[in-house]
Formats: C-alpha cells, structure tokens, sequence
C-alpha cells in the first residue's frame, strides 16, 4: 500500500465532488485527504485527493473517473516533483507560565498566532504533511483544546500548468503517460468529439 496524490480537474457543477467521492467509497478506498476549490477558469474547478491504495486498483479507479462526464483531467503529482501544503488551525492552552515557551516553538516552526485569550493561543500554520505532524507533537504536551485542519493542495513544480495539454478522452496508453512530473491520467473521456474541441478551444482561449 502506497499513498498516491491526485489533482483532478472537473467541471465546477453540483454534484460532481459527490460522485468523484463516491467511486472511491464503492472500492473500499480511505480518502486520507480532500480538498476541493476555484481554479483560474470560473467554470473548472479542482480536486485534491489523497488516497492510500496500491497501484493498480488505482489505475482502476482513475480509469472509472475519465468516464465521469463532468471529470476533465487526472494528474497524479509526486511528492519530489510538486508543492504540498496543508492548513492548520490549533488553539493551545497558555498561561503566563508557558506563555514565552509556546511563543517560542510557534516561531521555530515559522508559525504565527492569530488569536489570542488570557489561558490560549490560536495558532496558524502551513507546511507539509511532516511540518504539521511535528508542530503538533511539540505543542501537544501545552494541552491542545482544538484544532481543525484542512486538506492538502498541490501543485507541480516547474512553469507548466495542468491545463497546459488540451483536454482530450483517455486511452490506456495515456494511464502511464508521465506529466507535469507525475503520471497523467487522462482527460474527459466518454465526451463527444464535439465536446472535446469545445473544451480544446475553451484552455487554448484561456491561455491565448
């Protein structure tokens, strides 16, 4: 078992989130992670999964995914080659006591406060998955009265884009393709040939 990350590009439309969601239930797969947001175009939006699963039952799900109608493109990101980031918010019990300590391991961890209470401290930070981990092992023993955490976004390294290809129906050569250094997965597949160069001249418009 392997954890994979996947950016997925969907039409920004009710119900999508719901059914991309879905099939990864149907299969038995534990979504460890998921975000979802606006892109650059108003009518795209994008889906950050992660999930833990071996390769090929992967392959197996991304390859239901590109039936989707509402689903435009898979991107597997790699870890080396992509920038991950999650979101945390924690309020930590602070007394004068402990005050100057806390302070101290939230500038160790390039960390800021954001709120603050006669007995705590609301606490922001970003980083990767191990960044965060840690920032919560050492503040742990100060006594953490909440936190809410989000999911993690990504983002490939380098100036390409994931819409920098024009959106096109997968083939199971494409599964392996390697893009934006990860493996692409495909685009919008069961669309019309109609359909797709829409989708062609809508990207290449946007970037034009």
């Amino acid at each position: 078992m392997s954890m994979h990350t996947l950016s997925v590009l969907v039409e920004n439309k009710p119900g999508v989130l719901t059914r991309v969601a879905g099939l990864f239930a149907r299969r038995d797969f534990n979504i460890e992670s998921l975000a979802v947001g606006p892109t650059e175009h108003e009518d795209v939006s994008r889906i950050t999964l992660v999930v833990t699963v071996e390769e090929h039952p992967l392959e197996q799900v991304t390859k239901q995914l590109n039936k989707l109608v509402n689903v435009l493109k898979i991107v597997e990101l790699e870890p080396t080659a992509s920038v991950q980031r999650e979101l945390l918010l924690v309020k930590v019990r602070c007394d004068q006591e402990t005050r100057a300590e806390v302070l101290a391991t939230v500038q160790l961890f390039r960390a800021k406060i954001v709120d603050v209470a006669p007995d705590a401290v609301t606490v922001e930070a970003t980083g990767d998955r191990e960044k965060i981990e840690a920032l919560l092992r050492v503040l742990e023993p100060f006594g953490v009265k909440e936190l809410v955490q989000s999911g993690l976004v990504a983002i490939g390294r380098g100036s390409r884009s994931i819409a920098d290809r024009p959106l096109r129906p997968v083939t199971p050569e494409d599964v392996r393709t390697h893009h934006e250094g990860g493996h692409a997965h495909g685009g919008a597949n069961g669309r019309s040939d109609n359909q797709n160069r829409t989708h062609r001249k809508q990207m290449s418009d946007h970037h034009g």
